[in-house]
């Protein structure tokens, strides 16, 4: 993709959409993303797929040149695998990153609503819990677990984001660098979470914006009790070093002439 072909008032996009065991639904989505913004290229990110997702993902990129796989070496997270696509996209020089599962949770038919909202912001977030936003066919167990973590992420953080977990999100390219994305250990939902926090510390500007996300109809869902441990135990951890922080802030600060504070 030329530059003169990148997306309006906002550059080459790259969609990355890590895969493993995705062979139902790879296929699908690639082609609901090419149909929907034709003027954006798309990584397939495999972890060595057993059912030979990545083999579709080949079938797909030898036949449209806006499509590439990254082959990698085995299942390691989706926090790796989209570390892996960031960085393959500053080797190629795109300006803009897209994260979007493979499942079909996220409506490729949605992604113009984050690109166009980013040429007044560096990130944007495609949220399920604010306005025009909605979720379909979850149980109201999942509802209310995701709608309490995130709630929990605000008071923690004292982020004032409705939807800190979300998957579907667009990145400028400059801010994965001044992030240092490749020092995030975070694997599942909490990459997604302090990949945010780490933005909205730089004071990047980060927007909100409604979608529809849709529970997978086809494959396994990769959710497991282990990852709502890990964002639990690291968004905890990371609320109580930002209240020291901001406590010694407090402390350090020189009084004002005259004043007897503290």
């Amino acid at each position: 993709m030329s530059e003169a072909e990148g997306y309006p008032g906002v550059g080459r996009v790259l969609v990355i959409i890590p895969t493993y065991n995705e062979s139902d639904n790879v296929r699908l989505i690639v082609d609901r993303t090419r149909k929907a913004v034709p003027n954006v290229d798309i990584l397939v990110a495999d972890d060595n797929s057993p059912d030979g997702t990545g083999a579709i993902a080949d079938e797909l990129a030898e036949a449209d040149d806006h499509i590439f796989v990254l082959h990698r070496a085995g299942k390691e997270g989706l926090g790796a695998a989209y570390k892996a696509g960031f960085q393959w996209a500053k080797d190629k020089g795109y300006d803009v990153v897209v994260e979007m599962d493979a499942d079909g949770s996220h409506a490729p038919e949605e992604l113009t609503r984050l690109l166009d909202a980013l040429p007044d912001h560096d990130a944007v977030i495609g949220t399920r819990y604010i306005p025009g936003g909605t979720v379909h066919n979850w149980p109201l167990r999942r509802l209310l677990l995701s709608r309490g973590g995130n709630l929990y992420i605000r008071m923690a953080l004292g982020m004032p984001f409705k939807d800190a977990t979300a998957g579907y999100r667009a990145y400028r390219i400059g801010v994965l660098d001044k992030i240092d994305v490749a020092t995030i250990a975070s694997t599942g939902y909490s990459f997604q979470v302090e990949m945010t926090w780490r933005a909205y510390k730089q004071g990047f500007k980060i927007v909100e914006v409604p979608i529809t996300f849709t529970e997978r109809e086809i494959g396994v869902s990769k959710m497991s009790g282990n990852i709502f441990k890990e964002q639990l135990l690291r968004v905890t951890a990371w609320g109580v070093q930002h209240r020291k922080e901001t406590l010694l802030g407090l402390l350090n600060r020189k009084p004002r002439q005259g004043s007897t504070w503290p």
